[in-house]
């Protein structure tokens, strides 16, 4: 468990939902719920926040024991829009709160993220929401929230893979008091389990390349959400707590990472996603 900068503590490991969508969804976040998952990420712009809720309610699973996190989409920054979508994503999923809501972009150019951010520091007093963060902000605008409102993020959800570690990002959230979380933790491109590197590791510890890549983020102390619709790989995801990558390999992982690791040029600096 991660204890955050609010006092809310949330799993060291989670599952991601995008592109999770209908019945095979419901049976994907269901199946993942039954291996051990207590953490799902969803979010406004997955369109699936309807089958999130119908995947706890058939879990069976107690909602007090599931950590579930949603996001606001940019084209809902005005205050009462944002507090409006909040709404609106409970309703679609069934739930009385999120554990976890976050900012999805900054989107600069439109300069908006501040009060879109007042509004989610109003939900959380509403009890709309537990804790409160966002996703793929960079200092200059984690520092601007801090600046107008006093409060940073507890939980900066980044892009974060072999090829790209993030390495200045993850010290600025942990001298921060910030928990950084890794969305796209094993890369979209297939490409990064064909590494010659970690396949050579996943043979020295005998896992596979996957459970290597998420064991490496959880050193690098950071939370992974991993995505899978098999229930085998869902629990080969998870296995990652019986063994220990030692620092001279933990070097050889973070020496994959390149400049333009970014698997689709999301340069929060420009990128805009309403």
């Amino acid at each position: 468990m991660y204890k955050l900068n609010d006092g809310q503590e949330i799993p060291s490991f989670g599952f991601g939902t995008y592109k999770l969508n209908g019945r095979k969804g419901v049976q994907s976040i269901v199946s993942a719920i039954n291996n051990g998952y207590k953490m799902i990420d969803t979010a406004y712009n997955y369109e699936n926040e309807g089958t999130v809720g119908r995947a706890i309610s058939e879990s069976g699973i107690d909602r007090d024991k599931l950590t579930v996190t949603s996001k606001l989409p940019g084209r809902y920054y005005a205050y009462d829009d944002a507090i409006t979508a909040l709404q609106e994503s409970l309703y679609r999923s069934h739930l009385d709160y999120f554990d976890l809501y976050l900012l999805h972009w900054p989107n600069p150019k439109r300069g908006m993220y501040v009060e879109a951010w007042q509004a989610l520091i109003d939900a959380q007093k509403f009890g709309l929401v537990k804790s409160i963060g966002v996703c793929n902000f960079l200092p200059e605008h984690l520092d601007k929230l801090n600046k107008e409102t006093g409060i940073l993020p507890a939980i900066n959800q980044i892009e974060l893979h072999p090829y790209f570690n993030q390495e200045e990002m993850r010290q600025y959230d942990k001298k921060n008091g910030i928990v950084t979380m890794d969305w796209s933790p094993l890369g979209r491109a297939s490409s990064v389990l064909q590494n010659e590197t970690l396949i050579a590791l996943a043979k020295k510890y005998n896992k596979s390349v996957g459970q290597i890549i998420l064991r490496w983020e959880h050193q690098l102390d950071t939370i992974p959400i991993p995505k899978s619709s098999s229930p085998v790989r869902q629990r080969e995801n998870m296995n990652i707590f019986d063994f220990e990558i030692s620092d001279i390999d933990m070097k050889k992982i973070n020496g994959l990472t390149k400049i333009d690791g970014r698997n689709k040029d999301q340069d929060p600096a420009v990128y805009e996603e309403f």
